[in-house]
């Protein structure tokens, strides 16, 4: 069954609206023509080199990635630029580029739901309620159970797949937690927030050094959550599969492909 980019476009549009997605996110098509006509899209988290070739080797005609290629302003897009490469090989190549970023975090079985979902979360709610309601950032929930920090750990490391960098705790391991809060990908901005602080852990990625610190130190006074910090990559992919269930309901005939790559960015870690 064959679409063209603009129906694809539009049931994106109609699953993640960009027009919920953060001022500063840019959401939407980045390569192709809307008369194109697309049989087959390859989802994947980065638009890199490896995904890219994927997409191309599968004969994709489009690829719906989590994250913009073209989120920061560039000024060419030479063929000796990395997203020059990148956008040249995808119009050589035949194949779409649409980004789907916080209009796909935010919402009902988006990045963060799903995140909830695969921990079982119950009664999640958005951590910052968004424009409409079920809908805003992260998620914060009660455990089917309650169990240790480090079981915990133990548990995300079984869900996500595997990086370099693993996962890191802040917090004592046989600390029982009930209540958690959640954000895949770049979350400490979400540190203070009162639905943050009020629960037993917080779980995300990117965690910077001070904001980590300030929080620890809050929580040793009893006036915050446990830290796990785990990969924004995998933490993002578990949405993937999910999406493409959503894709392919809303163009039935559609061949949805799922990206197994890993795109986190570190190759391995040294020990001391």
């Amino acid at each position: 069954m064959s679409y063209t980019l603009r129906e694809l476009n539009a049931a994106i549009e109609s699953l993640w609206p960009s027009e919920h997605a953060a001022g500063w996110d840019r959401p939407g098509i980045t390569v192709g023509s809307l008369a194109d006509s697309i049989s087959s899209v390859h989802l994947a988290v980065d638009a890199v080199d490896e995904s890219i070739d994927e997409a191309l080797a599968r004969g994709a005609d489009a690829l719906l990635v989590h994250h913009p290629l073209l989120l920061r302003g560039v000024t060419t897009v030479a063929g000796d630029t990395y997203k020059g490469a990148m956008i040249t090989k995808l119009i050589r190549g035949g194949c779409a580029l649409i980004g789907a970023h916080t209009n796909a975090d935010i919402v009902a079985d988006g990045v963060s739901d799903v995140f909830a979902q695969r921990l079982g979360l119950k009664e999640a709610t958005p951590i910052v309620p968004g424009a409409l309601p079920g809908t805003g950032t992260g998620r914060v929930g009660e455990l089917p159970e309650p169990m240790t920090l480090g079981r915990l750990a133990r548990k995300l490391a079984e869900i996500l797949p595997a990086t370099a960098t693993g996962i890191r705790v802040a917090g004592p391991y046989d600390t029982v937690v009930s209540r958690v809060a959640l954000c895949g990908g770049a979350g400490d901005s979400l540190l203070f927030e009162p639905a943050v602080i009020a629960a037993d852990v917080f779980i995300t990625a990117d965690l910077r050094h001070h904001p980590a610190s300030e929080a620890r130190e809050r929580a040793l006074l009893g006036a915050g959550p446990a830290l796990i910090d785990v990969s924004h990559w995998a933490s993002e992919w578990l949405w993937l599969e999910v999406a493409a269930e959503k894709l392919s309901a809303a163009l039935p005939g559609l061949a949805v492909s799922v990206s197994e790559l890993r795109t986190d960015p570190w190759d391995f870690v040294v020990t001391q």
